[in-house]
């Protein structure tokens, strides 16, 4: 249980660098910033799937392509929101993405939602309608973005279900980066800006944080029960609002506080209550 907190606590740190980094640079185009997020990722995916000899194209492919065009609008929407938005409120909204994805596996998989977890996913998404009505330096622009987000990000994860075991996690994520790189790199050509040297330094940190998150959440859930394990996750929220108000010199009102605690609080009994059924 020690080696999964650790674990966890240690991916939360890795996300959380990877999006203030995200946000220190917000002057570059998205899909710059999108573009060495993935190249950085596929130096790590790559060498992994040839050293364990894994079928690269994968089982279920157009599924595959599927999560990362779907994956690839996600991540480059959320990137965008953090040029208007704090992290922490960027972030906590991201999160709400399960109640998307209940509604999802209604219609698409025909999946059934207990009434104690609709009431569990009303609270966290009240969180979210206590920050855009009551939080006035909550920019529109930035709050649509995020919606945005979450919304394709609920999606992903019904095309992850279906994909389930059939095809690797490693070849998930390589199809997710490679997709990713492709559309990044034809659309930052046209808006490429040349980094200096500490921004060639935090660019190609990306990736690589964005790995070492991934993996070491990987390395809590098998160390450890999810249930015990998996509220640790919203760890990243904590932390990137700590680190943009320490790093960044972001501002939170009590408003802005209390719609991220009641978001956080919804996710957290919604899982919980998935685990004791």
């Amino acid at each position: 249980m020690k080696k999964a907190i650790f674990f966890m606590v240690v991916s939360a740190l890795a996300f959380t660098l990877l999006n203030i980094f995200v946000k220190t640079l917000k002057h570059f185009n998205v899909y710059q910033i999108v573009l060495f997020r993935s190249v950085g990722t596929l130096f790590f995916t790559m060498p992994l799937i040839l050293k364990l000899r894994l079928n690269i194209l994968g089982n279920k492919k157009k599924l595959l392509v599927a999560r990362g065009i779907i994956g690839f609008i996600a991540m480059t929407l959320f990137f965008v929101s953090l040029k208007y938005l704090a992290t922490g409120t960027a972030v906590s909204i991201r999160y709400i993405s399960p109640i998307f994805a209940a509604f999802f596996a209604i219609v698409l998989l025909n999946e059934k939602i207990r009434p104690i977890q609709w009431l569990y996913l009303a609270i966290a998404f009240s969180g979210v309608l206590v920050l855009k009505g009551f939080d006035k330096n909550l920019d529109t622009m930035g709050f649509l973005y995020v919606m945005g987000s979450t919304i394709f990000t609920g999606f992903v994860f019904i095309i992850l279900r279906k994909i389930g075991t059939q095809d690797h996690p490693l070849v998930i994520v390589n199809y997710f980066m490679i997709i990713s790189a492709i559309f990044a790199g034809i659309l930052s050509s046209y808006h490429w800006t040349n980094p200096s040297r500490l921004e060639w330094l935090l660019l190609l940190s990306l990736g690589v944080f964005g790995y070492f998150g991934q993996f070491y959440m990987t390395k809590a859930f098998q160390s450890s029960e999810v249930n015990q394990i998996a509220p640790l996750k919203y760890l990243e929220v904590i932390f990137t609002t700590i680190f943009g108000i320490i790093w960044l010199g972001e501002i939170y009102s009590f408003i802005n506080v209390l719609g991220i605690v009641i978001i956080l609080s919804g996710l957290v009994l919604n899982f919980l209550s998935k685990t004791t059924n």
